[in-house]
C-alpha cells in the first residue's frame, strides 16, 4: 500500500479533510495551472479515456473526483444520457458547474458533493466509472475502490487516469527533476496555496502504479485489469471490469 502523503505537514486534519481544503483553495486557478504544468498533454490523456469508455456505449456514467468537470464534460461525447460528477471539494464543483452551464450541459451532467469512500448510490448503478488524477487522493484506497466496484454494473467498465513514474532512462531522471524541482516552484509562484503542488508531486511519487495498482484492483474484485502507460510513463490509463 502507498505511503500516506498529506498536503499540510503541520495539520492535525485527516488526509481527506486536508485534500478537501487544498482543492477548495486552488479551485479557481486549477484549470489554468494544470494546463501549464502538464504542457496541455493531460487533455490528450482524457480524450483517450473518453474513447475507451465510448466503446462500451454507456448510458449512465459516474466520474469520481471530477474536480472542475473536465472529464465529465468530455464524456458527453460517449452519447451517455446521464453523467454524474462527484467530488469532495465544493470549490472545484462550483467552477465545474459554471463550465457546464456555459456549454448548456445541465440536463446531461449533474455535479454532486460526495465522498468516494462512501458513495451515495445503490449497488450496480453505473455502466461506466472514471477517475482522472483522483485515486491517489483517496484516504483509504482499497475502501474507495471497493465502493466503486459496488456501484458499477456487472460487465461495466472502470477507467483510471493517474500519474505514474517512468522507468526508462532518461525519462525517469527527467521526470524526477521536473516533478520534484520545477513543478513545485511553478505552483508556489502562481498558486494561492503554496503547499498544494508540492503535495501533488509527492503523492504521485509514492503512489502504486502499473502492475502494483493492477494487483490492488484484482484484490478488490475487479477483473481484466490492464495498465496502459502514456507519454513515456508519466501517466497511466488503467481499465478493469466487474464480473
Amino acid at each position: 500500500m502507498s505511503e500516506k502523503v498529506k498536503p499540510y505537514k503541520n495539520s492535525d486534519l485527516s488526509k481527506k479533510e486536508q485534500v478537501t481544503k487544498m482543492f477548495d483553495n486552488i479551485s479557481k486557478e486549477y484549470d489554468g495551472l494544470n494546463r501549464v504544468i502538464s504542457f496541455g498533454i493531460d487533455v490528450k490523456w482524457r480524450n483517450k479515456v473518453v474513447n475507451i469508455v465510448a466503446t462500451q456505449n454507456p448510458d449512465y456514467i459516474l466520474d469520481i473526483a471530477t474536480g472542475t468537470g473536465d472529464l465529465a464534460i468530455n464524456l458527453v461525447k460517449t452519447k451517455a444520457s446521464k453523467i454524474v460528477g462527484l467530488d469532495i471539494s465544493s470549490g472545484m464543483l462550483d467552477v465545474g458547474r459554471q463550465k457546464i452551464a456555459k456549454k448548456n450541459l445541465e440536463n446531461t451532467i449533474e455535479m454532486i458533493l460526495g465522498d468516494s469512500e462512501n458513495l451515495p448510490f445503490d449497488n450496480d448503478t453505473f455502466d461506466a466509472i472514471t477517475v482522472a488524477f483522483g485515486v491517489r487522493n483517496f484516504e483509504n484506497l482499497e475502501k474507495g475502490l471497493s465502493e466503486i466496484l459496488r456501484v458499477l454494473k456487472p460487465n461495466g467498465i472502470f477507467v483510471i487516469l493517474e500519474t505514474s513514474v517512468p522507468t526508462k532512462t532518461p525519462f525517469k531522471q527527467g521526470y524526477n527533476i521536473y516533478t520534484k524541482g520545477i513543478m513545485p516552484i511553478i505552483g508556489k509562484l502562481f498558486s494561492r496555496d503554496k503547499a498544494a503542488y508540492s503535495y501533488l508531486s509527492a503523492s504521485a511519487s509514492v503512489f502504486p502504479y502499473g502492475e502494483a495498482l493492477n494487483n490492488i484492483l484484482h484484490k478488490i474484485g475487479f477483473i481484466n485489469a490492464e495498465a496502459l502507460p502514456q507519454t513515456f510513463g508519466v501517466a497511466t490509463i488503467y481499465t478493469a471490469t466487474k464480473k
